[in-house]
């Protein structure tokens, strides 16, 4: 993920952009549902979104998608719609993301996908988004296996776009290395994975990677800790939280999981880039919500507000100068 430039971005650059009416950013995360605990990561980076920048207002309107993609097209319409928002930042989810691309690309206003959405073609013109692609965090992951001497992998993953998204990648960033011996699925939903572990444990791999996120992540890893698994087990970055660490407890001790800066800031060389940057996010985070409360999705949510300010700082600046810069401001 990227931190840098962070605070510079949304207090710095906006304060020399010219008085403008009030900003309306709109926030979609899933508050409740199956991926609540990520959405409850988005609301803490909400919480510390700045009142006003530059001297500008922000209003900042958070609806709840219940982790629903047609609830997500709901909100994003409303939003357009009636609290003519200049930009919206999320959803957490690929799938909700999706749904929404097709609303903010016809209505014309930028969207920041917390999620890992990749879009193409004439998708891509209003779809940003805030986190590092599937396929550069599970490259990283393939690194580290063939590092340890993995030669074959198995696959337990959701059945929906997530898990599809970080199978393609595993594949792809598999092919020729390793082998992937076993693909199960399960529901974000779902009471238990005994039979998914069963059958990737009777294929005998060296690892397993568990392509979920938030909290459901960590039924498989239980499973298969407790059916007598003893080898490395892989999970997605999707599962950087608290309440992954809260539910899991001993089981995900071990789990081998790729991070962006934010979660390990203290121990970034002086030299990173995006150290500065994250150790103040990290402190401001962690000053309102307790030690250990950091985790990449409060971290992407703010990132998502970092970009659309630089976005409004660039747009003021063409007007400054009498031309047009960035995303117009929607009439009231």
């Amino acid at each position: 993920m990227k931190l840098k430039n962070l605070f510079v971005i949304t207090a710095a650059a906006l304060a020399a952009a010219p008085a403008l009416a009030d900003i309306n950013i709109g926030v979609v995360a899933s508050l409740t549902g199956p991926a609540a605990a990520l959405g409850a990561e988005t609301r803490k980076a909400v919480s510390l979104f700045p009142a006003t920048v530059g001297g500008e207002k922000v209003n900042f309107i958070l609806l709840d998608d219940t982790t629903d993609p047609t609830a997500a097209v709901k909100n994003a319409r409303k939003l357009i719609s009636e609290d003519k928002v200049d930009a919206i930042l999320g959803p957490n989810l690929i799938s909700t993301a999706t749904a929404m691309a097709d609303v903010v690309n016809g209505e014309k206003v930028p969207m920041i996908s917390v999620a890992p959405l990749d879009v193409s073609g004439d998708k891509r013109g209003f779809v940003f988004r805030s986190e590092p692609s599937a396929d550069l965090m599970v490259q990283r992951v393939v690194a580290d296996m063939l590092a340890n001497g993995v030669k074959t992998v198995g696959f337990i993953g959701f059945s929906d776009s997530w898990g599809e998204v970080l199978h393609k990648a595993l594949t792809k960033a598999a092919e020729g290395k390793i082998t992937i011996v076993a693909s199960e699925r399960y529901g974000r939903a779902d009471p238990s994975v005994q039979a998914q572990a069963l059958k990737v444990i009777s294929a005998k791999p060296d690892a397993v990677f568990v392509g979920a996120s938030g909290t459901p992540a960590a039924m498989p890893q239980i499973t298969l800790r407790e059916r007598g698994f003893k080898g490395r087990i892989y999970q997605s970055h999707g599962v950087t939280s608290k309440e992954f660490l809260r539910v899991g407890g001993k089981h995900v001790e071990g789990a081998l999981i790729p991070v962006g800066p934010v979660l390990v800031a203290e121990q970034l060389p002086d030299s990173h880039p995006s150290k500065k940057s994250a150790v103040a996010f990290v402190q401001a985070l962690e000053a309102k919500y307790g030690a250990d409360s950091r985790s990449t999705f409060a971290g992407a949510s703010w990132d998502a507000l970092a970009a659309a300010a630089e976005r409004h700082h660039r747009r003021a600046e063409g007007q400054a100068q009498g031309g047009h810069a960035g995303i117009p401001r929607r009439p009231a």
